[in-house]
């Protein structure tokens, strides 16, 4: 199972991106795209079925099994679900005070959940399985290594987030709850 944080400043520019890859097992999708449509387009539109469903040809290797990959080719219908997602988070941080949005948004099996700090910067995350707890806590460690990155000296506001000590408490607390 996979996972893709996306840090936005608050104007959307990117400042920061992860794909993390889960050990656990990817829950099978019960509808595909392509039962929904004709058998003859199928076969013409193979290429963007497969991009859309989120689904690779890449797999990852685990001591658990092998794992399905959604990145690669497929980075950038990723980016094109959390773009388009961002309106939604906007439309809920208008309505709603809180910092954690769960999940704002669906497409196919990729769930958006979204989190937004005081200073109206966009944690971002696509996820393919349930879990709330282990999402919200996520977001709690990431907000803690966020803010002690922006208040470093050398760190620009607004700017990519290009630490490798930042990228590595962001792994291990993927690690940890995803």
């Amino acid at each position: 199972m996979s996972h893709h944080l996306f840090i936005l400043s608050p104007s959307d520019t990117p400042l920061y991106s992860l794909t993390h890859y889960s050990t656990k097992p990817t829950p099978s999708i019960s509808s595909p795209l392509s039962a929904n449509l004709p058998t003859w387009s199928t076969s013409a539109f193979a290429g963007t079925l497969t991009a859309l469903s989120g689904a690779s040809s890449a797999t990852h290797h685990t001591s658990g099994g092998s794992v399905r990959m959604g990145g690669g080719q497929d980075r950038h219908v990723i980016q094109m679900i959390a773009n388009a997602s961002l309106d939604v988070v906007e439309d809920i941080m208008k309505k709603d005070g809180a910092m954690y949005l769960k999940s704002v948004d669906r497409f196919n099996e990729w769930t958006v959940s979204a989190f937004i700090t005081p200073g109206n910067t966009k944690f971002v995350l696509l996820h393919e399985g349930k879990n709330e707890d282990g999402i919200k806590g996520f977001f709690m460690e990431v907000w803690e290594v966020y803010v002690k990155a922006i208040l470093n000296p050398f760190q620009t506001a607004h700017t990519p987030i290009r630490s490798p000590l930042f990228d590595a408490k962001v792994r291990v607390s993927a690690k940890k709850h995803l």
